[in-house]
């Protein structure tokens, strides 16, 4: 079949069940989607991703199972209570309708252990006794003696040296605070390496395995969050970077970051809009303002495939709503001259996208 134009919006195919963007068990048949992989891109007339003239990077953040899910251990709810489910059909739906403009898509893995400095594991009270999560950690806290780290994990940690590792959450706690942008916060234990909630929504594992095999291209994926004694909300850095003596604590992520900025286009949605999509973007950001603000118009923010966080207060309320400071930061990003834009609106209509 001749081929058709990168922006022509393309059926969805037969599989596809939007019903499965609820399910937590559901999970594709990768053998399958191969196999029916090539009658697809046949059908459809659509030349591998190495083809492409006009790079689009899809970035989908954290589409994780803890998630996107009420079975997960944090799902991202949003207001309506749907927020993470409703999210993945849309961008399963998205990838489908414009898989022959889509030249990759990334998905951000993030992966913890049982031990990290934000989860309640990590710390104890005055009386030794276990944090509870949804709690915020502050040095002065720690100066005060209210909560210190967790003794039992100095020998495997930090040698057994346990001053040391008080100084070090002190200091980190200190970096957190100076810079600004939060306290500290105590998350339920979430995104286990090795568990169900690790693993990416179903639904959208379908969309991009299939996108891979039609247009030859790799399941690219990015791993974060794995260093105990610091939070990795963005995909681009950990949150702290050196330790209290000086030494280096982690890395920012060079090679995925000049990945995004040689793309032509960048697509970005996922989960926590307040949270891990929000931070990924405000370094991306940071890096183009320092760089040419002018590439700040090609990144484009799908607005109907992310939501906020909220907690529950088990009475029909919100304990925390993190709605609003996602909103600010939309509105923020696009006064910096990205895109605000919608799953459904076709590409064609979307500002400065200039595909062949």
């Amino acid at each position: 079949m001749k081929a058709v134009s990168k922006v022509q919006e393309l059926p969805l195919p037969s599989f596809y069940a939007p019903a499965n963007a609820g399910m937590f068990a559901y999970g594709p048949n990768a053998s399958r989607l191969q196999a029916d992989a090539g009658a697809w891109r046949d059908s459809q007339g659509l030349a591998a991703s190495a083809t492409d003239s006009f790079n689009l990077h899809l970035l989908l953040i954290d589409v994780q199972k803890d998630f996107c899910f009420p079975e997960g251990s944090l799902y991202v709810a949003g207001r309506s209570g749907r927020g993470a489910i409703d999210d993945n059909r849309r961008i399963a739906e998205f990838i489908y309708k414009n898989l022959g403009a889509l030249t990759n898509v990334t998905t951000t893995l993030d992966t913890h252990f049982a031990y990290q400095i934000f989860f309640p594991s990590f710390w104890v009270d005055q009386d030794d006794q276990p944090l509870t999560a949804h709690r915020e950690i502050t040095r002065e806290q720690i100066e005060r003696g209210q909560v210190r780290p967790n003794p039992a994990m100095a020998k495997w940690l930090c040698g057994g040296n346990y001053p040391w590792l008080l100084k070090q959450v002190k200091y980190y706690c200190e970096e957190l605070e100076r810079a600004g942008k939060y306290t500290l916060y105590l998350w339920p234990p979430h995104c286990l390496l090795g568990s169900d909630g690790h693993a990416l929504a179903g639904v959208v594992q379908e969309a991009r395995l299939f996108h891979s095999f039609v247009r030859g291209a790799q399941s690219w994926a990015e791993v974060k969050g794995g260093n105990p004694f610091t939070e990795n909300y963005s995909v681009l850095r950990p949150e702290v970077l050196t330790r209290h003596d000086g030494q280096p604590l982690a890395q920012r992520n060079t090679q995925f970051l000049k990945t995004l900025l040689t793309a032509d286009a960048v697509v970005i949605a996922g989960q926590a809009a307040s949270h891990c999509v929000k931070s990924s973007i405000d370094d991306l950001l940071g890096e183009i303002l320092a760089q040419d603000a002018a590439l700040a118009r090609k990144v484009y923010l799908l607005t109907d495939c992310m939501s906020a966080v909220t907690v529950p207060d088990g009475k029909g309320g919100l304990a925390a709503d993190f709605t609003p400071q996602a909103d600010a930061a939309l509105q923020r990003f696009a006064d910096a001259g990205m895109h605000l834009v919608k799953s459904t609106q076709p590409l064609a209509s979307w500002p400065d996208l200039r595909i062949a």
